[in-house]
């Protein structure tokens, strides 16, 4: 079965998160987590438990009971934002097979996902850890290193390495037996940032003896922080579809409108004179006449630019 954790504030995120969880961002016309749960779908997942918290009733609202994405969706509420093992946590009673464990904000680009699964069965793992190499140091120091011997099999994992020593990174895709549960249930909160760590609950398990293997599937991982990794989100799958824009049919666009690489989503009204170039327009969003931009997102209410600084 599939999991996916989508109870964060996504702070960062503002002023977007105010109204729009991150899981459930536009973009290409579907919310984010809709292309993980049409992952899930494609390895032939149909029972899907989501992790809600803040705002949770817009992502209800949004994704509904899963059918439009081939899968059947469960909620389970966390109350308290304290950390991803605290989201797990919640999940035992609703998990009643091996699992996949997805983030539910970041845009993930696999390659042969269902390994994973095959690698977990065959070799009777406890757990499988979707990683990539990482040329960037700061992306490491920012994520979890993997530390495993040339079969694959893992012996640490490091939260944030200050010096990492390899450059195999975590990436936000697991897979676990339901044993996972008990180390879960044992790990203590940091000292650093008051909340349970999911990369201790792994070294615990590492430490109880199971066997967990490091599985290179994942060829590109954009973790959606900030608005302008929306707007590069946006922009990137827009080139590789190899339109020059994306406009949906009902944006009401005026006289002498120019868009250029620009994304608009459904209900959209640009106003006469508007030349856009790079721009992403949310659901509804309203661009004055007259209004020149590059590398702007609109909303109904907001534009929030992301050109940066000369």
């Amino acid at each position: 079965m599939g999991v996916i954790l989508a109870a964060g504030k996504g702070t960062r995120m503002r002023p977007f998160s105010e109204h729009w969880p991150k899981p459930i961002l536009p973009v290409l016309n579907k919310p984010l987590m809709a292309f993980q749960l049409e992952m899930m779908a494609g390895m032939g997942i149909r029972d899907v438990v989501v992790v809600i918290g803040h705002l949770g009733h817009e992502v209800v609202r949004v994704l509904g009971d899963g059918s439009d994405y081939g899968v059947a969706i469960n909620y389970v509420e966390q109350e308290e934002m304290l950390g991803i093992a605290h989201a797990v946590s919640r999940l035992e009673a609703h998990v009643d097979r091996s699992f996949f464990l997805f983030l539910g904000d970041i845009f993930f680009v696999t390659e042969n996902l269902a390994d994973m699964k095959t690698r977990f069965v065959e070799a009777e793992l406890g757990g499988v850890l979707a990683c990539k190499r990482e040329p960037d140091l700061e992306a490491m120091k920012r994520n979890f290193a993997v530390i495993a011997g040339d079969d694959g099999v893992v012996s640490r994992v490091v939260e944030k390495p200050r010096h990492p020593r390899t450059d195999l990174k975590g990436c936000g895709i697991y897979l676990f037996d339901q044993s996972f549960f008990d180390a879960v249930r044992r790990t203590p909160r940091t000292a650093l940032r008051n909340e349970y760590e999911i990369t201790d609950s792994i070294q615990i398990f590492l430490d109880d003896g199971y066997k967990v293997e490091a599985a290179e599937v994942v060829k590109a991982d954009m973790n959606v922080s900030y608005p302008s990794d929306l707007l590069e989100l946006n922009l990137l799958l827009l080139q590789q579809s190899g339109q020059g824009e994306l406009i949906a049919p009902d944006v009401a666009r005026g006289k002498d409108v120019s868009l250029v690489r620009t994304v608009a989503m459904a209900g959209a009204k640009i106003g006469d004179g508007a030349q856009l170039e790079e721009c992403l327009l949310f659901p509804g969003a309203k661009v004055p006449a007259g209004r020149i931009r590059r590398r702007s997102i609109f909303t109904a209410d907001s534009e929030i630019r992301c050109e940066p600084e000369a």
